[in-house]
């Protein structure tokens, strides 16, 4: 059977695709305070210079007063500065960056990545095959802002997440949060923020539900990032502790615990719920570097795919009546991503053809044999002792090492000389129809894997593995034919997780669908 997955750009037609608003709508969003809409545009206001989320408590300015703006950086281009009251650079990021699959939703990822601190504007425009000058007219045309600006909002706000939440020195903030210069920093924070980094530290206060965070110790933070309602966090992290590996991930029940491989060093990141639909998730991180702070919490928000739209998504998906009770006794199901593709990828050929508990066992293995030990300073008490290993490590690791047969053992190799030689390229970035025909180039992997990988890896939210023994079965339990999957589309990522609840969630869902009728 042939997997019905097509890559597109999903067609968003609900009311809160904020490509769809016109402005007035965008205003009335922001009299009622709507917190839904926060991530979706920025609000400014001509007369006070401020720029605000479109839930802000403050008295709605009048509507002549106003401009609505897609970024904080098209906002702090045209000189606005950010609300004290509201913090809008806080808040759940647009969704839109994470369906669009054009170039410009792609330099929004690799730009939210880090790409621009550590490889410049140039080495953006390379990556997405275009010329500075082109990128530049790109995004400012369609944005308002270019990469270098919206890096810059990206930059500032990490600086005064350190700069409220620990007692870091500025000097190290400023090159933590990517600036060049000291100068730099104090320069974007007055510019930014109308207050100087001296200022925001001593009056920094708790933020309610919004994105905070504190330093527990010197290489320790805890921070609560924001998600849109309704969260289904609890069965988040239900999916990812099913999958942990031993050595490179953990979960008690509570709190699941990774190792993150990132570019200044690693880090371990710890995720949990304060209450079961709590507004966030809270995360504590330890790191190598403080200069990867920005690009952890990136990944660790795709990984949990806190930038969806859950009302969209779960409204359109309600419309079929197969899907409704699915969606009624778990609302906000998230599709979960990935902290890193490439990795994705290699431990889905590693588990091919074998039990949940099989794939982990042997992907256990090799990371005890491959991947490179943790300082223990880092791993503190977590249980966690490698990172994943490099595709290097994979390439030339001798046979013994792998636990499995030989065609699958081959198939590793291939994949981790294709991403080692950039054959193939897996990153927040990457257009999914490319990485998908890269793929499949590759002997020894299919549909399946292909587009597990874009699904799970590149967090597509369109793909349905028509061929999953999981997902077969919740299909024949609930009574869905196969015909019927394809009408699930642009949401087809979210239905296939919905199908890959537990049995007892499927359960559930019957019961509901009986009640419903009696």
């Amino acid at each position: 059977m042939v997997s019905d997955f097509r890559f597109r750009r999903p067609v968003v037609t609900v009311k809160m695709d904020d490509m769809a608003m016109s402005d007035d709508e965008r205003y009335a969003a922001a009299s009622s305070r709507d917190a839904r809409f926060d991530g979706h545009f920025i609000m400014a206001v001509r007369t006070t210079g401020i720029y605000c989320r479109p839930s802000c408590p403050a008295i709605t300015p009048k509507r002549r007063n106003v401009e609505f703006h897609p970024t904080a950086a098209a906002a702090q281009q045209r000189g606005f500065r950010a609300c004290k009251r509201c913090l809008p650079d806080a808040t759940p990021g647009s969704p839109e960056w994470n369906l669009r699959q054009d170039t410009v939703g792609r330099a929004m990822r690799l730009i939210s990545d880090g790409v621009v601190e550590r490889n410049g504007v140039g080495g953006l425009a390379r990556r997405l095959g275009y010329s500075e000058r082109q990128l530049n007219r790109l995004l400012t045309t369609e944005l308002g802002a270019g990469p270098l600006a919206i890096a810059r909002a990206r930059r500032a706000h990490t600086a005064r997440l350190l700069i409220e939440t620990t007692a870091m020195p500025f000097t190290e903030i400023a090159f933590a949060a990517g600036f060049g210069s000291v100068r730099q920093f104090n320069d974007t924070v007055r510019e930014v923020f109308a207050a100087t980094p001296t200022a925001l530290r001593a009056g920094r206060t708790k933020r309610g539900s919004t994105e905070t965070a504190e330093a527990s110790q010197a290489s320790e933070i805890t921070l609560r990032l924001p998600t849109r309602q309704p969260f289904a966090g609890r069965e988040l992290l239900v999916f990812l502790g099913a999958h942990t590996v031993p050595g490179l991930e953990t979960w008690d029940g509570t709190t699941f615990t990774t190792v993150l491989s990132l570019p200044g060093g690693h880090g371990i990141a710890a995720m949990s719920l304060d209450e079961p639909h709590a507004p966030h998730m809270s995360v504590t991180l330890r790191l190598t570097s403080w200069a990867d702070l920005s690009t952890g919490v990136e990944r660790l928000r795709r990984l949990l795919d806190l930038d969806a739209d859950p009302v969209a998504i779960d409204d359109a998906l309600r419309r079929f009546d197969e899907l409704r009770p699915l969606i009624a006794v778990t609302p906000g199901r998230r599709a979960s991503a990935s902290i890193d593709p490439a990795q994705t990828a290699l431990r889905a050929v590693i588990g091919q053809q074998v039990s949940l508990a099989g794939a982990r066992t042997v992907t256990g293995r090799l990371v005890a044999a491959l991947g490179e030990p943790l300082d223990p300073d880092l791993a503190g008490g977590t249980g966690l002792t490698h990172a994943f290993p490099t595709v290097e490590a994979l390439a030339d690791a001798p046979d013994e090492l792998f636990a499995m047969p030989t065609a699958r053992r081959d198939t590793v190799r291939r994949l981790a000389v294709a991403l080692a030689t950039g054959d193939v390229t897996l990153d927040a970035g990457v257009d999914p129809s490319e990485a998908r025909a890269e793929l499949l180039a590759l002997r020894g992997i299919g549909p399946w894997t292909a587009d597990y990988v874009a699904m799970r890896g590149l967090g597509h939210p369109d793909v349905f593995l028509d061929t999953d023994l999981v997902a077969r079965r919740a299909l024949e339990q609930l009574g869905i034919g196969d015909e019927v999957t394809a009408r699930w589309a642009p949401w087809r990522s979210y239905a296939l997780h919905h199908l890959w609840a537990t049995l007892d969630t499927l359960a559930a869902a019957a019961d509901a669908a009986a009640a419903s009728t009696t």
